[in-house]
């Protein structure tokens, strides 16, 4: 059972909201335009409000969905839980229907957390917004709310199968944002809701 839930979660996550939403509302590929990655901050600098938000929230509601129903069937069972949610971030950051080119996994970690413990999620989207609002920088927020992750997660008492998940979701997290952190280091980071040729 373990497998086929790791697997469904995995094609799960594998399901791409923003080239979805982009071919809804007729906008460019995402991949093809700004940092050309497949999620909804890329989406937003087609200056589509409403097909970045739905992206979010698709790519969020796909990692929630997947924990939840392992949580439902196998309550006790953390390391199916825990591996469902690394299958379900690991589908969006390598998706077999995009050639293994996937998206950063923000949106889908958050989804991830808030349905291993609503309070661990909440915490990190409370940095990422904090961070945003001070320094309109997508990027910056969701690496300062990774590297948080993990002590959230310890403080919160979370069982040992999830803080592992929450270090490891934290790690590729930053991996994926390495071009970020290149441009945050140069001064050369987009701010959120800029327009990127």
């Amino acid at each position: 059972m373990t497998l086929a839930f790791v697997v469904c979660a995995y094609l799960l996550g594998s399901v791409s909201f923003a080239v979805l939403m982009s071919k809804a509302f007729a906008l460019p590929d995402p991949r093809t335009y700004g940092s050309q990655n497949p999620g909804a901050t890329n989406v937003l600098r087609s200056g589509k409000k409403s097909a970045a938000a739905l992206t979010l929230l698709g790519d969020a509601a796909k990692g929630t969905v997947a924990v939840l129903l392992a949580q439902y069937y196998a309550p006790e069972d953390y390391t199916m839980i825990a591996a469902v949610a690394l299958a379900v971030f690991l589908g969006h950051l390598f998706p077999i229907f995009l050639r293994f080119k996937g998206g950063k996994g923000v949106a889908t970690a958050l989804g991830v957390l808030l349905a291993l413990n609503v309070w661990l999620g909440l915490a990190c989207l409370a940095t990422w917004l904090l961070v945003a609002m001070v320094f309109r920088l997508s990027s910056l927020s969701a690496l300062l709310a990774a590297l948080a992750t993990p002590f959230y997660a310890f403080l919160f008492g979370l069982p040992r199968e999830y803080l592992l998940v929450s270090g490891v979701l934290s790690l590729l997290l930053i991996w994926r944002h390495k071009a970020n952190i290149q441009n945050l280091l140069a001064g050369k980071e987009s701010k959120i809701g800029s327009k990127k040729k």
